[in-house]
């Protein structure tokens, strides 16, 4: 899963040699991707287009980094002449050099602002992702469209209620992250603890068949699984009725609506091995950040091979006092059995 070394320019680097240090150069995404890389987690082959190569396309484009409070009324401009802008010379030679060694197949080009995913200011789903992206050109085009993806509305809407003009390590930058196209066939999102009570003794998983973008834009109610962090054990499993996946476009870039087949829209789209898998890497994530995650995946076709594609700071209950958990130890290993057997027997154990 990982490239040969690219060469030391300043301007691409790869997601094995980036951490969550590398905040300003990486962004949010790509710090932490490197991270997720760098302790051995499984994700998907990639690089980083850094913030000095945005800061050149800016200078090209006549534009210093604008103030937030300037684009209040004026980010649509900026974008169009962002958009636009031939991308310098050196940066494109570095950007089809990295896709090169990636192997030139289908790749996701993905925003990775400053500020994003911090601890207070996620800024999840404000700026631009594009999916199945294939050939030079259209990798370079799209990443034009993520850097002025930082101006859009809603993003520079949410610097300003999150005051990030004030904190210099949250100040507005664009990288771009690259990666190696996973065909998944499902994916969705997990937490480390509970998103409804805080409950940090469980996983919490949802699931749809495809791209994980199905999940976001809402048009399916996902299959959600909550497993016990000590035994192992789903607690609960809700299977849902999936009628509608998002998978590749096959005759453009990009992604299409399509209907899941009869056969499975109403059966789970994780097998118990893979929910096992998800919430052992969900444990393992959180034990490397030493708090609650909020994690996306995907389950690859045909190998059916678990990949992470985010990770970033649960922030709903990160501040609140946890609720009693769901699943504690027991002193006998035996004792989680008979708690079972209680359940299901109404019976008493002493």
């Amino acid at each position: 899963m990982e490239t040969t070394a690219i060469p030391a320019s300043g301007l691409v680097r790869s997601l094995r040699d980036v951490a969550m240090a590398d905040r300003p150069v990486a962004g949010g995404k790509g710090a932490s991707l490197g991270e997720l890389c760098r302790a051995g987690l499984p994700v998907p082959a990639g690089f980083v287009i850094t913030t000095e190569a945005f800061d050149r396309a800016l200078r090209t484009a006549g534009l210093s980094s604008p103030a937030d409070g300037d684009l209040a009324n004026g980010g649509a401009d900026i974008r169009a002449r962002i958009a636009a802008v031939p991308i310098p010379a050196e940066v494109e030679r570095a950007v089809t050099w990295a896709y090169g060694e990636l192997g030139g197949g289908p790749v996701a080009v993905r925003s990775s602002a400053s500020g994003e995913d911090a601890a207070d200011a996620s800024f999840a789903g404000l700026q631009d992702t594009y999916l199945y992206i294939t050939g030079e050109q259209q990798v370079l085009e799209h990443v034009r469209r993520c850097w002025a993806s930082l101006y859009n509305a809603e993003a520079v809407s949410y610097r300003l209620r999150q005051a990030v003009h004030d904190q210099p390590r949250l100040a507005a930058a664009m990288a771009v992250v690259v990666q190696r196209m996973v065909d998944p066939r499902c994916a969705g999102v997990m937490f480390s603890c509970s998103p409804t009570s805080g409950d940090r003794s469980v996983v919490a998983i949802e699931g749809s068949w495809g791209l994980g973008s199905v999940l976001v834009s809402g048009e399916v109610t996902p299959d959600s699984f909550m497993v016990s962090k000590v035994t192992g054990e789903v607690l609960r499993r809700t299977v849902s009725v999936k009628e509608r996946l998002h998978r590749r476009d096959p005759a453009h870039s990009g992604t299409i609506t399509a209907e899941v087949p009869q056969h499975l829209r109403a059966q789970p789209c994780l097998t118990d091995e893979q929910i096992r898998s998800l919430s052992s890497l969900a444990m393992q994530v959180e034990r490397h950040y030493g708090r609650p995650q909020d994690i996306e995946w995907a389950v690859e076709d045909g190998a059916g091979t678990v990949m992470l594609l985010q990770s970033r700071p649960e922030t709903v209950w990160a501040a609140r006092q946890p609720a009693a958990p769901l699943a504690v130890p027991k002193a006998r290993p035996a004792d989680h059995v008979f708690e079972q057997l209680s359940r299901v027997r109404g019976l008493t154990w002493t």
